[in-house]
């Protein structure tokens, strides 16, 4: 009986040093996986791609210049996994999406060719990480200034946020995961709001008498009832809980400073929101960690 072949690391090049970057990453990453890496160039067929045109492409791409400069860069190169090059066509945003359907991680730079200078992430790195099937990790230019002081201990770290109100399984076995394979320490991060507010007869809002020890006693209990097993099946990851008052986004971005990666989820599908949606958490942490963020789609059977 044959072993069936791993999926592949795919990243996405188009030239840029984004994507040189992100391309690195996931060679580094694909290595740790024991998978082949999958290096796809998307060129658009023209001005007027319309956004979900079908890609086409070939597995041996012919006269693409960004490939054969990445080829060419590889080669001789020891110690690669296995490395596939392919050249698709048509919106950039789509096919980056569509081609999470056939990879077990989808890398790509904060940024490409096009778009603004000023922009912090680009348009098809925003519609991977919502739209992909499998985990996209966007890996961040260098030297992003991140404010705020944590006392987070040194060494590989792995930073996840978790919502302890529906706390997402897939979410905590891919950080465990990542965690166990750079032998990282995990840090789990959940935040509650503070100060809690009431909406009174007088039409605004007031600060309620709820203790913030006992919320915070809550918010850490129901942490600690979320990772309990997956700390049972990652014995060899060291755990860290940080729980905090106020902004989600704000405690993750201030803890991706000499992070390895923040791991952070996608929302799941409702009926009042079927689409697939990245969050307020999640966007922004995308715009400003300084460190690669690995955005997790929920698991297909959580989604009606």
């Amino acid at each position: 009986m044959s072993t069936p072949r791993p999926l592949p690391v795919v990243a996405a090049v188009d030239g840029s040093e984004d994507s040189l970057r992100a391309l690195e990453w996931a060679l580094t990453e694909a290595g740790r996986r024991g998978a082949p890496v999958r290096i796809a160039h998307v060129r658009q067929n023209g001005p007027w791609t319309r956004h979900g045109a079908p890609a086409s492409g070939s597995p041996e791409p012919a006269g693409d210049a960004v490939l054969d400069e990445v080829r060419a860069t590889l080669t001789g190169r020891g110690g690669l996994p296995p490395v596939a090059y392919v050249t698709l066509e048509g919106a950039p945003a789509t096919v980056l999406a569509e081609l999470g359907s056939e990879a077990q991680l989808l890398v790509l730079g904060s940024r490409g060719r096009g778009g603004f200078a000023s922009l912090l992430l680009g348009s098809n790195g925003v519609a991977a990480a919502r739209d992909a099937a499998c985990p996209v990790v966007v890996v961040p230019r260098p030297g992003r200034a991140v404010h705020g002081d944590s006392d987070a201990p040194p060494g590989p770290r792995v930073v996840v946020g978790v919502d302890v109100d529906e706390p997402d399984d897939s979410l905590l076995a891919f950080a465990f995961e990542e965690a166990h394979r750079g032998g990282a320490r995990l840090q789990v991060i959940a935040a509650f709001p503070w100060p809690v507010l009431a909406w009174t007869t007088f039409g605004d809002f007031t600060p309620t008498t709820v203790d913030q020890e006992a919320a915070e006693s809550e918010t850490l209990t129901l942490l600690n009832a979320a990772v309990a097993p997956f700390r049972k099946a990652h014995t060899d990851v060291e755990v860290d809980l940080y729980v905090a008052p106020g902004d989600a986004a704000g405690h993750l971005v201030e803890n991706s400073r000499e992070a390895d990666l923040v791991v952070v989820g996608r929302h799941r599908r409702r009926l009042t929101r079927p689409a697939p949606m990245l969050g307020t958490v999640t966007m922004a942490v995308l715009l400003h960690a300084a460190s690669p963020v690995a955005v997790v789609p929920p698991a297909p059977e959580d989604m009606p």
